[in-house]
C-alpha cells in the first residue's frame, strides 16, 4: 500500500480536488467517479495498485472537494462534465492512460476515451451501462420522468437527493451479508459535502439531464466496435440498475473483453477490493505495463 497525495488544480478557472497515488512516470490511470459518490470510492484502490501505476481520481465540479461553481459558469450537465474531464487529464500532462468505468464516470470516461482513442491503453468496466435493453427495475422512475419532464417528476428526482436517498445508491440491493461491509461514511460524508456547499439543485440538475446519454449509446457501442481497447469487466450483478446482463452485453461489442461477475453490487469496491485489485493488477500489466 502506498501513500494516497491529495492535490488541487485550476481547470478553467474551477478549483478542482483530485488524489494522486504512484510514481509520476508510472503508466496512468484516470479514475472519474459515479453519484454521489467523489474520489473517495478510489481511496483503497489507488493505495493497492499506486506501486506501479500513477492513479489519478478527481472529485468533479460540485461533488467532493472540488469547487461548486454558478450553474452559469458550469451547467451540470454530462457535456459539461465530460467536457471538464478531458481539461482535467490535459491540465495533469496525461498523454497515454487506462480509464476506469464506473457509474456516472463510465460516461464521462467513455467520452474522454471517444476523444482521443490513440491515448487509450485500456478499459476497466466496472458497472457502469450502455446498453438500454438491459438496464434493471430501478432505472424505471428515471425513464419515466425522462419521456415526461413534468414538474412532479423533477420533485420526485429532488426527493432522492436526499441522505437516506444516498444511503439506497450504496446499499439498497447488496446481499444483507455484506451490508455491515459498507461504511456509513460513504452516504453521510457525501451528503455532508451537499448540505454544506447548497449543491442539492444541481445534482438534481444533473439527475434530470441524464436522459441525454440515451443518445450517446449507439455512438458508444460505435467506439468499442471500431477501436476494440482492451478491456476488463469486473462487475457486481447485485444491481437495481446494471444487472448481470447490463455487463454481458458488452461482449456484443467487445468479444475478446475479460468478464468477471462478482458477489458484489453496484459499489464493489467496498466489498470486493481485493479481487478488482488483482484483476486490475493482472490486466494492467498486460495492456498498460510499468
Amino acid at each position: 500500500m502506498v501513500p494516497v497525495a491529495h492535490r488541487r488544480v485550476d481547470v478553467d478557472g474551477i478549483e478542482i480536488f483530485y488524489r494522486e497515488a504512484g510514481p509520476a512516470d508510472a503508466p496512468a490511470v484516470v479514475l472519474p467517479h459515479g453519484y454521489p459518490c467523489s474520489s473517495f470510492q478510489f481511496r483503497h484502490y489507488m493505495a493497492a495498485l499506486g506501486d506501479r501505476w500513477r492513479l489519478v481520481a478527481p472529485d468533479h465540479p460540485g461533488f467532493g472537494h472540488s469547487a461548486t461553481p454558478e450553474p452559469d459558469r458550469f451547467p451540470y450537465t454530462f457535456d459539461a462534465y465530460a467536457q471538464y474531464l478531458r481539461r482535467f487529464v490535459d491540465a495533469l500532462g496525461m498523454k497515454r492512460y487506462a480509464i476506469y468505468l464506473h457509474d456516472y464516470g463510465s460516461q464521462f470516461g467513455l467520452r474522454l476515451a471517444m476523444s482521443s482513442p490513440e491515448r487509450v491503453a485500456g478499459l476497466i468496466l466496472q458497472n457502469g451501462d450502455i446498453y438500454p435493453e438491459e438496464h434493471g427495475p430501478k432505472y424505471a422512475p428515471l425513464k419515466a420522468f425522462w419521456d415526461d419532464p413534468t414538474p412532479e417528476g423533477r420533485d420526485r428526482l429532488r426527493a432522492a437527493v436526499s441522505e437516506e436517498g444516498f444511503r439506497d445508491e450504496f446499499i439498497g440491493e447488496v446481499p444483507e451479508h455484506q451490508v455491515e461491509q459498507i461504511s456509513p461514511d460513504l452516504w453521510t460524508l457525501h451528503w455532508a459535502l451537499v448540505e454544506r456547499h447548497g449543491r442539492r439543485e444541481h445534482l438534481v440538475r444533473l439527475l434530470a439531464d441524464q436522459g441525454s446519454t440515451q443518445a450517446w449509446f449507439p455512438r458508444q457501442q460505435a467506439y468499442l466496435r471500431e477501436h476494440r481497447p482492451p478491456t476488463l469487466i469486473a462487475w457486481g450483478p447485485h444491481d437495481g440498475y446494471m444487472p448481470e446482463g447490463a455487463a454481458r452485453a458488452y461482449l456484443r461489442d467487445l468479444p475478446g473483453a475479460e468478464l468477471h461477475l462478482l458477489d458484489a453490487g453496484h459499489w464493489a469496491l467496498e466489498t470486493h477490493l481485493d479481487d478488482i485489485v488483482a484483476l486490475s493488477r493482472d490486466f494492467l500489466g498486460r495492456v498498460h505495463p510499468a
